[in-house]
């Protein structure tokens, strides 16, 4: 399955929301990378057990699985998350770029790639449709998590 959405962070037609600078955007992508708890609900532990300078090797706990992933980014521009296959996970990828359609308008590409199929007609096929749902919802809530993180003023 290949699904891909874009989640508007700085809306200029929407002034009751607050912009964020790039580099408070990326900030907050760099958390999720750290430590992916406040951006998972139900991640019980994020290791991070190797670092390069762009990038890093984790190890999520969800309860009693776990999924063992690669980070790697550009700085500013996009981070990848590459998630090994075992039986309890499909394995796959997700990349993050920022994208800026004009000055200040910044907008975040998920980009998810998996081993379910995408035809809805058969039931893994509708199971697609759900997780589909499920991410975009958590792509949302990862853009709330870094206002939050913006707002607390912990990059400055």
């Amino acid at each position: 399955m290949k699904f891909e959405h874009l989640v508007i962070v700085n809306d200029v037609d929407n002034p009751l929301v607050s912009n964020l600078s790039r580099e408070e955007l990326w900030f907050g992508l760099l958390c999720r990378a750290e430590d992916a708890r406040p951006f998972l609900p139900g991640l019980d532990a994020c290791n991070v057990v190797e670092r390069g300078d762009t990038e890093l090797v984790r190890e999520l706990r969800f309860g009693q699985v776990l999924i063992r992933d690669r980070v790697v980014f550009e700085p500013m521009q996009w981070i990848r998350f590459e998630s090994e296959r075992t039986e309890e996970h499909a394995g796959g990828s997700l990349t993050i770029l920022i994208e800026e359609p004009a000055p200040e308008e910044l907008v975040l590409r998920f980009v998810y790639r998996t081993s379910l199929p995408d035809s809805a007609d058969s039931p893994d096929g509708q199971y697609a449709q759900y997780v589909k749902s499920a991410y975009h919802q958590s792509d949302i809530d990862t853009v709330r998590v870094i206002r939050m993180i913006a707002e607390s003023g912990r990059i400055q």
